[in-house]
């Protein structure tokens, strides 16, 4: 069984490219655009891992967080911001996030360690 990624950004061109990306290193991928659908997936789908956007309008990141949490405790979570909000990352990290990146990222790094959380199950 693939271990399963759900990317929630409410930008479309960094869920397509993350989603391309992580089909490509053989996870199975879902996409949410916002808070309903994050939580919705998590429910239904029970993703393995959470790449989740900080700044998202409605549901911002930290509520996404803490419903997911409640949902699936065990779930990994990797945050993403383009801003440089420490009060915001410290939170997420209280809360259970594994670790975060700051937007741009690279590609490299995120696939490095999504592959260290979460090994590729054959």
């Amino acid at each position: 069984m693939k271990a399963k990624i759900l990317i929630v950004d409410d930008q479309y061109g960094i869920r397509i490219l993350l989603n391309e990306i992580f089909k490509k290193e053989g996870y199975k991928t879902f996409q949410a655009a916002n808070g309903v659908q994050a939580l919705s997936i998590v429910k239904n789908e029970k993703p393995d891992l959470l790449i989740l956007d900080m700044k998202i309008p409605g549901m911002d990141g930290l509520e996404i967080l803490r419903r997911v949490k409640k949902v699936d405790s065990d779930v990994g979570v990797i945050i993403m911001t383009a801003y440089g909000e420490l009060d915001m990352i410290h939170e997420a990290m209280e809360l259970g996030a594994i670790t975060h990146f700051a937007k741009p990222f690279d590609i490299d790094e995120i696939r490095k360690v999504v592959k260290e959380n979460l090994p590729i199950r054959s």
